[in-house]
């Protein structure tokens, strides 16, 4: 008998490790010889801990589970009052484009012959074989661009490492994830590890990389020790080392351990803090793929952009360019939360709409309450109103809005929100983790919360104000962090000024 029981974080914090030890446990005690798979998340948080037994070539669901619905799983598991049937035919599941994540929640994460056997090291073993100019070439012309921020095409800055000489270049993962309704590079990590390795090692091939480095969040303790496990087997089989699966590449990976810094998730920042010094932005130029980590040529790359590539050199770059809608190709990862019915991640192609994401995918509110506003791209993305839900899911698209895909978290409001109160918590953010390099995030952002509560107040004045000061903020900024501020902040002055209005009411 073989049972899956999620080891991902969202599932662990649901009660997934009680479980699984429930099942051992009845297992033990019925003489049933039971093998226990810890698996990462199929992405349906609400379902967590969401267990599976292989039936007849099929994965059955069950959950959310308990470790008192567990004894009922080896009477009669059909009529298991929460059984759900096949997993694969969940509409979650059925509707989705799953191509990085395909293997996430279905094989066990710390397993090289369970990642070869459905389709890992492909991607790397095609792009040994070639040129690497040609494994450049490829990711160009697939069109993936930076799945962590700003959407910068992967393969140009791949181009750029690969044209400098240097005596040493680094590939650098960000995985740093610090925006708030973001979890596709958690989930990836803790039940895909080898993937993201993968994708490292054909970036080292395509650039002449030797060393890379994962900057990993602190507060991702499954992640690390997931990680860490993963990259020992990786050595151990030589997917790592003086000779990547028996290849000229040489080529390692270390992994670093942030300390918790929201800025550190900036590409410079986090090159600081990698090489030991405080965690503060670099003015460009130069940047980062001419001078990076210890003044050498570095790519820096999040998560799902790195993982995205093995399936890229498997299947070739016009399958992955095939998907997806105007510059913005392939899979995106939806991270969906905040007050909605069903909440998790949902990998498809680019181009759908925020309707049809909040209303069809996510199901409404967990409330049940009308949606009032989301916030796409994280705590320093644009707040957009049911007005703007029709505009298709892309990076052009949203820039249009003044907008931003960013990571792609996408929040939900009920109608109960007050946007003044999300505007002030998004300038109050930027004050609070601004590394201080700066002036428009150390003093303006500061002075942003301020200029707020004067709105708040009453003072109608001081809205001219926070918008020069937004324009500001946006034009001077090192970095990110204070020049995105404006979006959260500006969108929730234009698309809900009555929020703005109402306080200054009741403050007269």
């Amino acid at each position: 008998m073989k049972i899956f029981v999620p080891l991902d974080s969202a599932a662990v914090a649901l009660g997934a490790d009680a479980v699984a030890a429930a099942v051992a446990a009845e297992a033990g005690r019925r003489g049933i010889p039971a093998e226990i798979v810890r698996t990462g998340s199929r992405g349906m948080v609400w379902l967590e801990p969401l267990v599976e037994i292989e039936h007849e070539g099929r994965r059955i669901g069950f959950g959310p589970m308990t470790p008192g619905d567990v004894p009922a799983l080896f009477d009669d598991p059909a009529a298991h009052p929460k059984s759900l049937g096949p997993v694969e035919d969940l509409p979650w599941m059925r509707r989705q484009t799953r191509l990085t994540f395909a293997r996430v929640g279905v094989i066990d994460p710390l397993s090289l012959s369970d990642y070869e056997a459905h389709g890992g090291l492909e991607g790397l073993r095609r792009a040994l074989a070639l040129d690497p100019a040609a494994v450049v070439e490829e990711v160009v012309a697939s069109g993936l661009r930076g799945r962590g921020g700003a959407g910068f095409p992967t393969g140009i800055k791949w181009r750029t490492v690969a044209g400098v000489a240097a005596d040493r270049k680094y590939i650098v993962c960000n995985a740093d994830e610090g925006d708030s309704g973001t979890f596709a590079d958690r989930m990836l990590i803790e039940g895909d590890p080898f993937c993201l390795i993968e994708g490292m090692a054909i970036a080292a091939r395509a650039v002449g990389a030797d060393r890379g480095y994962v900057y990993l969040r602190s507060e991702y303790p499954v992640a690390i020790r997931v990680f860490g496990e993963a990259l020992a087997r990786a050595r151990e089989a030589g997917l790592l080392g003086r000779s990547v699966l028996g290849s000229d590449l040489s080529f390692d990976i270390e992994l670093r351990v942030g300390a918790g810094a929201y800025v550190c998730g900036e590409e410079t920042s986090l090159l600081n803090s990698i090489e030991g010094k405080r965690g503060v932005v670099r003015a460009k130029p130069p940047l980062p793929a001419l001078e990076g980590l210890f003044g050498r040529p570095t790519v820096v790359n999040n998560v799902i952009s790195l993982a995205s590539v093995p399936v890229i050199l498997e299947r070739g770059a016009a399958f992955y360019r095939d998907i997806g809608i105007g510059r913005s190709r392939g899979t995106i990862p939806l991270q969906i939360a905040g007050n909605v019915k069903y909440g998790g991640l949902f990998e498809a192609g680019f181009g759908l709409s925020l309707s049809e994401i909040v209303h069809d995918i996510a199901g409404g509110t967990a409330s049940g309450r009308p949606v009032k506003a989301v916030q796409v791209g994280g705590p320093l993305g644009a707040y957009l109103p049911p007005s703007r839900f029709d505009v298709a899911f892309g990076y052009e698209e949203y820039a249009a809005l003044d907008a931003l895909i960013g990571h792609a978290g996408i929040v939900v409001f009920d109608d109960t929100a007050d946007m003044l109160a999300q505007a002030r918590f998004a300038m109050e953010f930027c004050a609070i983790e601004s590394c201080g390099k700066c002036t428009p995030c150390r003093i303006g952002a500061v002075r942003g919360v301020e200029t707020i509560d004067r709105i708040a107040r009453g003072d109608a004045a001081a809205i001219p104000l926070l918008r020069e000061l937004c324009d500001t903020m946006r034009a001077g900024s090192l970095c990110a962090l204070g020049g995105f501020t404006s979006y959260p902040v500006l969108s929730a002055l234009d698309h809900f000024p009555d929020d703005f209005a109402r306080q200054r009411e009741a403050a007269e």
